[in-house]
């Protein structure tokens, strides 16, 4: 039995991992502003670092931090084993994990098996992903639940990308009665949705129409380091011809102020050039119940689980050193 061509979608996807890798992916002016965040500094914490509490759950399953793995791939071979390491590293340090967009998953069935990853990582939250555009040419509630029950997902994150679709030739610009189609799903569907962006930000508008739809969560996935609209220009021109245009966006620190006074109670996810614990901290100190990092595990995903685990746990560390020298117990007291 011959094995199925790539689709036009499978081989977009390892040229997008091949763009994420470069360095003028990232934006080239924008920065998150997380580092304008004041951060304390205690000479005496009074308390022990190991003692610095970071458990907290999402999903109602139990986390040893705050920290999700976020939306990188799918749907080819390497995918697929960049998946399955992050899962890896995810279950050994008892965070969470959102796969990549499961559109190709949907429409190509081979493809399934790239996102497969609940056999390594049995206890772990896990979120299924499929874009808010699809919603508005023909996908519905059987669709999502396809995407979370093929997978075994707790969840499902409906991302949306406007600027990167602008900008990506044949990419879906029509995105007028989104509000209206979300607002009808959500009830429809048994399990818990997520709105995030990709990378240039949740604006207050944005998360002000969102806010009432019943979401479990917003990710506000700001700007300031991956550019998915540079990434496109990377893969489909091999340079990035309208810089301006693709360095727009609204900063990560800026989404989650924005967010939390627009959707007040609606719990903020923070991802969006999330480097170091430290951003981590910042982003948790802004409101953020959860940090996201995707870009940073892409190159160590390449290799093994080891060196995914690796760098979570370094960043892990990170994020514990941040709250004893700020004198905080642990992550819940945390709130700027």
């Amino acid at each position: 039995m011959s094995t199925p061509e790539p689709s036009a979608i499978q081989t977009r996807k390892l040229r997008h991992i091949e763009a994420c890798l470069r360095p003028d992916s990232q934006y080239a002016r924008q920065t998150t502003g997380l580092e304008d965040v004041a951060w304390p500094y205690r000479a005496l914490p009074e308390r022990n670092l190991e003692d610095v509490d970071l458990r907290t759950t999402f999903l109602g399953r139990p986390l040893a931090a705050p920290v999700l793995i976020g939306a990188m791939t799918g749907g080819a071979e390497a995918a697929g084993r960049i998946n399955r390491n992050l899962a890896v590293a995810a279950q050994r340090l008892g965070i969470g994990m959102m796969l990549g967009s499961q559109r190709v998953m949907l429409e190509r069935p081979e493809a399934a098996a790239s996102f497969q990853v609940r056999d390594v990582a049995p206890d772990i939250p896990l979120v299924g992903n499929l874009g808010g555009a699809q919603f508005l040419l023909g996908y519905g509630p059987e669709e999502a639940r396809r995407a979370v029950r093929e997978v075994g997902a707790d969840a499902l994150a409906i991302h949306v990308n406007p600027l990167q679709e602008a900008l990506q030739p044949g990419g879906d610009t029509r995105w007028a009665g989104l509000r209206d189609r979300l607002a009808e799903l959500i009830p429809a569907l048994d399990f818990p949705v997520i709105l995030k962006e990709v990378g240039h930000g949740l604006d207050a508008a944005s998360a002000a129409l969102a806010a009432p739809l019943g979401f479990a969560a917003l990710d506000v996935a700001g700007a300031g380091g991956t550019s998915w609209a540079r990434v496109e220009q990377l893969v489909h021109h091999g340079e990035v011809r309208t810089p301006d245009l693709c360095d727009l966006g609204v900063p990560t620190a800026q989404a989650l102020r924005d967010a939390r006074l627009a959707a007040p109670g609606v719990p903020l996810i923070a991802s969006g050039g999330v480097r170091t614990g430290l951003d981590a901290a910042r982003a948790l100190c802004l409101g953020a119940g959860m940090v996201a990092v995707a870009r940073p595990l892409l190159e160590p995903a390449l290799h093994s689980a080891d060196a995914a685990e690796a760098w979570l746990a370094n960043f892990i560390h990170e994020l514990r050193v941040a709250l004893f020298v700020g004198g905080y117990a642990g992550v819940t007291e945390l709130r700027c």
